[in-house]
């Protein structure tokens, strides 16, 4: 169960950075090679599915290994485990938003887009939120190869939101940037802002 645990959370770390920057991709209306627009789509979609799984089983497993008393509450109710009670509530946390985005996302066309976007951003705290508890959770991912791995996937996420706001101010004059940067970000607001018009403002 102990390896169990660790191989499902780092697993589960992977597939979050790849959600999020798959949403960067969407949200500029990008394309993998291969796959079209809408393929792109539910393959985010289903990763983001993947991820709740691989999560649920990472703190299945966290659960069920004796070694340490882990309630199960402790697994969506922060601060209830008597053990790591802070960085196993920030694993709480973070798999709570990742659920909110989730559901939100499956009732979309049920919702406000106003209140599903607002939920949505949730999607930009679910990750910093994780990646704190893998490293302070597992003393596993304080050193060697798994160290390398998280801050792998730490910089090149980093380097997705830089793409992400370095394409959202090349597309409108210097004056709206400050507000292109704060809308273009979240996955599903492709095209919030126009395009430039040629002669429309220095860049």
């Amino acid at each position: 169960m102990w390896y169990a645990s660790r191989a499902t959370g780092v697993v589960a770390l992977l597939l979050l950075t790849a959600v999020a920057l798959l949403g960067l991709l969407i949200s500029r209306q990008g394309r993998l090679p291969g796959l079209p627009r809408f393929a792109l789509t539910g393959l985010h979609r289903n990763i983001s599915l993947l991820s709740v799984a691989f999560i649920a089983l990472h703190a299945a497993t966290a659960v069920a290994d004796g070694y340490v008393n882990i309630p199960l509450a402790s697994s969506v109710i922060p601060f209830t485990s008597p053990y790591e009670a802070f960085w196993l509530s920030l694993g709480a946390v973070s798999f709570d938003l990742f659920l909110a985005i989730i559901v939100t996302s499956l009732l979309r066309r049920h919702l406000n887009r106003r209140v599903w976007y607002t939920i949505h951003l949730l999607a930009y705290a679910s990750w910093p939120v994780a990646f704190a508890h893998s490293i302070g959770a597992s003393t596993d991912m304080q050193s060697g190869w798994l160290l390398v791995l998280a801050a792998g996937c730490a910089v090149v996420l980093a380097a997705g939101i830089l793409w992400r706001l370095y394409a959202a101010a090349g597309d409108v004059p210097r004056a709206g940037r400050v507000h292109a940067l704060m809308t273009q970000l979240s996955p599903g607001r492709a095209n919030a802002v126009s395009p430039r018009k040629p002669g429309a403002g220095a860049r």
